[in-house]
């Protein structure tokens, strides 16, 4: 065993001759929220689609906490990324069903949140930005929706909430 004195990134970018500097995204940036609300109906199927809210290719996502009433039965979802809908209209297609949550439980309420954002990803990858967590080789500079996708059908009526926290490049 040995006695080691070890640096992040962070620490070792001010500490050089020259200094690099760090984007706000992991350094110094402003975390911002947003939050999606909405009703499920009792009989919502499996690959029944919840879209959330919008995300940019080029936030870093701190935190997703998912809110639920209890759904029942066997209720779970994927939360993902997908292709907006409209304004501006990307095709709606699913670009990662699972990128930070899969077969999360629906069945029991969920009152106090569940952090989800880094059920898929790694810890060591939090510093991502939202076009990495889809797997992008570049930021194609658009807009996703975040969404639940059922993988098991709610029996009961309920609220769905998702709250997330963010650092933009702004």
């Amino acid at each position: 065993m040995a006695v080691v004195t070890t640096k992040t990134t962070r620490i070792s970018n001010a500490e050089a001759a020259v200094q690099t500097l760090d984007s706000v995204g992991v350094n110094h940036g402003r975390v911002r929220r947003v939050v999606g609300t909405l009703e499920s109906v009792s009989g919502d199927s499996i690959a029944s689609i919840y879209r959330m809210v919008r995300v940019h290719s080029s936030w870093s996502i701190v935190s997703i906490k998912l809110f639920c009433d209890a759904l029942g039965g066997t209720a779970a979802a994927d939360v993902g990324l997908y292709q907006t809908t409209a304004n501006p209209a990307n095709g709606g297609a699913v670009v990662d069903v699972d990128a930070y949550a899969t077969a999360t439980t629906l069945v029991s309420a969920i009152t106090t949140g569940s952090e989800i954002a880094y059920e898929v990803r790694d810890i060591a990858n939090c510093q991502r930005q939202v076009w990495q967590d889809a797997g992008l080789t570049s930021d194609p500079n658009r807009w996703y929706e975040l969404a639940l996708t059922l993988t098991a059908a709610s029996s009961a009526n309920g609220t769905v909430t998702l709250d997330v926290l963010y650092v933009g490049n702004d």
